[in-house]
């Protein structure tokens, strides 16, 4: 193999340039040629490709989102655009892709490794909902800019005597929300995949109201449902002072985390070596600070499971 592509897609993850400067920095430093493809498989089909060389990575890894943009693309999950894709890497001459976002993306780089491109999966996603890895480059930046977020409502909520609900991203999967409500003690954590009825909520919020407690902090998962919906009933059914957050897409910007970079690299770096051994179809992940991967299929037949020991715990301390 003698030159590779690299392109980022779906939602943007601080950490992304650190995986795209791992993957052009391994691949010259092993005498490749690379590609980079601009705003994803969008760009692919167009032939929005170019050629990277050291200088174009310079002084990126500390930057959030990502500097080949990214941008969904309805087209490319026709044949008829995988096609087109893959016509537009010959014409350069790219002989493997590495893929650097979430879920949606590594059936894009499915579709094209079983039509005989070989590619490899890089999770890049704030979700953290990716089978096959304890983290995702991004995860790990979203979750402290939402703990400062709440640190700083917290405050409010003191002195105010407030009930607060903070929506936060994740999709479908919670892990954000858990993180962030244990790492920031919230009265209530509520997360897609356990059920939390309504009536324990009022009635957790109602027990600490008669032993003295003035304020409280929910996080919510916007795969639960809308914050807003959620703070207009608690109000009406408490009669308690509250007041909604959602923190939106602050949570998917801003300068990755030195552990972000770091994964970023390790797995940016692990990508290039597979394609190097001739090998696609694979996912690159972190298991227990190892860098593994794993069949890109069997990835994406998984289901993301929630820690529910840690759930369990988040529960047990805000009693």
């Amino acid at each position: 193999m003698k030159k590779i592509g690299v392109l980022t897609s779906g939602g943007d993850a601080p950490g992304m340039n650190a995986a795209v400067r791992a993957v052009v920095r391994k691949a010259i430093y092993h005498e490749l040629e690379v590609y980079g493809v601009y705003n994803g498989y969008e760009g692919l089909m167009e032939g929005n490709i170019k050629k990277m060389e050291l200088g174009s990575v310079g002084d990126i890894i500390q930057r959030g989102g990502t500097i080949l943009y990214s941008a969904r693309s309805e087209e490319f999950k026709t044949d008829a655009g995988q096609q087109k894709a893959i016509e537009q890497m010959r014409k350069i001459g790219i002989e493997g892709l590495i893929v650097i976002g979430g879920d949606g993306s590594f059936r894009g780089a499915e579709k094209l490794t079983q039509k005989g491109f070989p590619c490899i999966g890089v999770p890049g996603t704030i979700d953290n909902d990716i089978p096959g890895t304890d983290y995702t480059i991004g995860f790990d930046t979203a979750l402290n800019t939402i703990v400062n977020a709440v640190d700083k409502i917290r405050d409010t909520a003191t002195s105010h005597e407030r009930t607060y609900v903070i929506e936060v991203m994740g999709r479908d999967a919670g892990d954000l929300a858990l993180w962030a409500g244990l790492a920031n003690g919230a009265e209530t954590v509520i997360i897609p995949e356990q059920e939390e009825s309504f009536e324990s909520v009022v009635g957790k919020l109602k027990r600490g109201q008669e032993r003295g407690k003035k304020h409280s902090i929910i996080i919510l998962a916007e795969g639960v449902g809308s914050g807003v919906e959620y703070g207009k009933r608690i109000e009406e059914e408490t009669n308690m002072d509250t007041r909604v957050t959602v923190l939106g897409h602050i949570q998917r910007g801003g300068s990755p985390s030195g552990y972000d970079r770091v994964l970023a690299s390790r797995l940016g770096a692990k990508a290039v070596d597979l394609l190097l051994d001739g090998i696609g179809g694979r996912m690159v992940g972190i298991e227990n600070n190892i860098v593994v991967d794993h069949d890109i299929s069997d990835v994406l037949a998984k289901k993301h499971a929630v820690n529910m020991n840690m759930y369990k715990l988040a529960n047990q301390l805000s009693i």
